[in-house]
């Protein structure tokens, strides 16, 4: 496992913008797939985007296709998390979190932060 740590979290207005970061110590991040999920109160942890340890490999949920970038500086150990055109139903808690492997489930994730909110108003 490896320990992550969140960052840039905040209160915007809706159509903000946001950008999240999840960094970690050692170079084993860097060969690591990096998630990030979000959970809302009373609501499930669900999945948002994930990169590959290349970073040549990113997916998303529907629901922020086209407004979220996933990204990774590897001379930093730092994966990144753009987040445009925000809206009150992104209002959650983030979380990273990493693995071996590339996957959308939360529980194919061996390491996780401890999350980062981000609040949208209307």
């Amino acid at each position: 496992q490896v320990q992550l740590i969140e960052s840039g979290g905040g209160l915007v207005q809706a159509g903000g913008s946001l950008r999240l970061s999840c960094t970690a110590s050692g170079r084993v991040f860097n060969n690591l797939a990096v998630g990030w999920f979000r959970q809302a109160p009373g609501k499930e942890r669900e999945f948002v985007a994930v990169i590959s340890g290349s970073g040549s490999g990113t997916r998303y949920a529907d629901s922020v296709q086209d407004r979220f970038t996933i990204s990774r500086d590897r001379a930093k150990n730092t994966v990144s998390l753009q987040l445009n055109r925000l809206k009150p139903e992104d209002t959650a808690t983030y979380y990273c979190a990493a693995d071996p492997s590339m996957s959308v489930k939360a529980a194919s994730f061996a390491s996780w932060g401890q999350g980062t909110q981000v609040t949208v108003s209307s």
